[in-house]
């Protein structure tokens, strides 16, 4: 199946939906590194979860989710921008041991919070913290949306270590056009009866079909999605500058240069001394070339 989102609407209704799927792009995550199963999963209903709220919210820019746990696994982001690309990576607690098979969320981040952080091409950058109060991940997004949005939204993920896919519902605050007042009821109800399997393994217009083939439903053109990463030699730079003039040069007086790499696409940056002065004589100037 396609790496998609596909939006659809109910006619005469104040009520929206989106319904995510991905295979390729969940391979290029999962291949670029070695978590287990339990994190495979997790991190598979979060892309889902950040395709889904980046074409919800429409943002010109960049979109995160960072789940920030204090249990074995300490930190889950997936990001995500208007070019569909999306990248995820997951982080365990030093030391902590993570069960092989299959766990639950709330078992395996413990307590915490999520931050979902818009970051627009113009204008300011915005951040919503909701706590971890639910027991999985999609139940802690819906509360994002009641608190921060005041939108009633229900979202349905799963993940499997091959697809990840998810469902979202959303009731929109204007009820000019609503002439169903029992729409978004019967939808979310409906939307309660599908099943795992049918999120991982039906194409997303039999999964409509299925739910909603009684409904009055609009489907539009579905926008494909993929990995992609938004590292670069000039970003590295930036970063490497935010570690202080004194701990660069104590890594080059150690090291000789300094090597780095990307977190998300394991990209390898290499910067020479010489490099590494210039930036921090002069952080506008245009990045260091690769020699």
């Amino acid at each position: 199946m396609p790496d998609q989102i596909q939006r659809f609407l109910f006619d005469q209704t104040n009520v929206r939906g989106e319904i995510v799927t991905l295979e390729q792009a969940y391979h290029e995550v999962l291949d670029r590194h070695a978590y287990p199963q339990a994190v495979n999963t997790l991190l598979g209903e979060l892309l889902a979860a950040v395709g889904l709220l980046t074409d919800t919210v429409k943002l010109d820019g960049t979109l995160s989710i960072e789940v920030r746990g204090q249990g074995a696994l300490s930190l889950l982001m997936a990001e995500s921008n208007p070019g569909g690309e999306l990248r995820a990576i997951a982080r365990v607690a030093e030391g902590a041991a993570l069960p092989d098979g299959e766990a639950a969320f709330r078992e395996l981040v413990g307590n915490g919070q999520i931050v979902i952080t818009l970051d627009p091409r113009d204008g300011n950058r915005y951040q919503g913290i909701v706590a971890l109060d639910h027991e999985d991940l999609a139940g802690c997004l819906e509360a994002y949306f009641s608190q921060s949005e005041q939108l009633p939204t229900r979202m349905w993920l799963a993940a499997d270590g091959k697809r990840a896919g998810g469902l979202l519902l959303q009731r929109l605050p204007s009820e000019a056009q609503n002439q169903d007042v029992d729409a978004w009821e019967r939808s979310v109800h409906l939307a309660s009866t599908i099943k795992r399997e049918e999120i991982l393994g039906l194409e997303q217009r039999e999964v409509l079909y299925r739910l909603y083939h009684e409904e009055t439903v609009r489907v539009f053109e579905p926008k494909a999605l993929r990995f992609g990463c938004t590292c670069s030699r000039e970003g590295m730079a930036n970063a490497l500058l935010s570690l202080g003039a004194d701990e660069l040069r104590d890594i080059l007086a150690e090291q000789g240069a300094i090597d780095t790499q990307c977190h998300f696409c394991h990209t390898e940056y290499h910067y020479t001394a010489a490099e590494v002065e210039t930036l921090l004589e002069d952080p506008t100037a245009p990045p260091p070339t690769i020699h």
